[in-house]
């Protein structure tokens, strides 16, 4: 009688292959991904400061951050960026209704955690704009240091905006990603809201880049 079992062995070694390079492809893809969501964030030692400052798209994670910072005794201070008055604000304020802004809002986040002493920044219109704002805010201020709270996916071109528009000033600043915000270098790919932030702010940096080769 003849055996049937080596005729099993071409169909095992294909299943055996086929299953190995499938382990290799995803061994290989996530570092990939991951590299590239870790491409968007800086990581930096973070020391005492005379200032915390929040970018205004930070939100409840800046405030958070914010808050986490003050309790460690980084700086009893914290500044919040201001929006520009817009179309839907101005109909508020014309209609006898408050409005609450981003910039607004976190501060009374911040009060809500125990910050008390926050000041607040002129209103800016985006990532250049609030760089060139701070920039002549802490001049006027003769800050020697800040701590910079950005969202993770945002800080690496925080960094690079704040070393242009700071270039020249005395002023020592360092950029903290916000623990608290929702993107997640190391998983974005798995939820649509991270694949989405993913491709939006690396084609920001990437422009940057492009744009500013030699930024620092």
């Amino acid at each position: 009688m003849i055996s049937r079992r080596p005729r099993r062995a071409p169909v095992l070694v294909v299943v055996a292959l086929a299953a190995l390079a499938i382990v290799a492809v995803r061994s290989f893809r996530e570092p990939v991904l991951r590299a590239a969501g870790w491409a968007l964030v800086v990581n930096e030692p973070v020391a005492s400061a005379d200032i915390i400052v929040l970018s205004i798209d930070s939100g409840s994670a800046g405030a958070l951050e914010a808050a986490d910072l003050v309790q460690s005794g980084i700086s009893k201070r914290v500044a919040v960026f201001m929006e520009l008055p817009n179309v839907e604000e101005d109909e508020f304020i014309r209609r006898g209704v408050p409005y609450e802004d981003a910039g607004v809002g976190q501060i009374r986040q911040l009060r809500s955690l125990g910050v008390t002493n926050v000041v607040r920044i002129s209103g800016i219109d985006g990532t250049e704009g609030g760089g060139r704002v701070l920039q002549a805010w802490c001049d006027e201020h003769q800050l020697r240091s800040i701590v910079f709270v950005a969202t993770k996916d945002h800080s690496r071109r925080s960094r690079r905006v704040l070393d242009r528009a700071m270039k020249g000033l005395p002023t020592r600043v360092t950029v903290q990603p916000a623990h608290y915000s929702s993107f997640d270098p190391d998983r974005w790919w798995e939820t649509r809201d991270g694949v989405r932030t993913e491709i939006v702010e690396l084609q920001k940096l990437l422009l940057d880049v492009v744009l500013h080769p030699m930024s620092f």
